[in-house]
């Protein structure tokens, strides 16, 4: 549904988030995040100019929220990497389609538009909270991850 970078920065966001407005450098956001090292720069570029990340070089430097979570929903990252495409106008070019959309074409700009207006009530803070289920963050395995391992019988 949506794209590795969208969730690379969606990742990005939550664990910069869990830093709690402390900085967090790239070293340990590619530990927290397993978004591939040379990648994640990219992803952070991209949130920063964005205005959801800012960055501070040198001793003490890193990577914080320009906002508070409650103020950063996960639309407002998907839309600075991956933004979500409506659908507005005949993807076929027919003449016919050019001011409705057919039958297809609408129910498939609705479907896009919850997806959008979901994405849009989510915060990045209510990621941060644990649910019923007691689960820890997305960025924040509740057990030892073991990569590489096969799961024990």
């Amino acid at each position: 549904m949506i794209s590795p970078t969208a969730e690379y920065a969606l990742r990005a966001v939550v664990a910069i988030a869990q830093g709690g407005g402390d900085a967090v450098v790239t070293s340990k956001l590619v530990e927290m995040t397993k978004v591939p090292p040379g990648y994640l720069p990219k992803v952070l570029q991209a949130l920063r100019r964005g205005g959801v990340v800012q960055s501070k070089r040198g001793l003490g430097g890193g990577f914080t929220l320009a906002r508070v979570p409650e103020q950063i929903s996960v639309l407002d990252v998907l839309m600075i990497v991956d933004p979500i495409k409506r659908i507005e106008r005949c993807p076929l070019d027919i003449n016919a389609h050019s001011t409705t959309l057919c039958p297809l074409h609408r129910r498939l700009d609705e479907a896009a538009g919850m997806v959008e207006k979901s994405f849009a009530a989510t915060t990045i803070a209510e990621l941060l909270i644990s649910g019923d289920d007691n689960q820890a963050p997305l960025c924040r395995p509740s057990k030892p991850l073991r990569l590489g391992l096969k799961p024990r019988r």
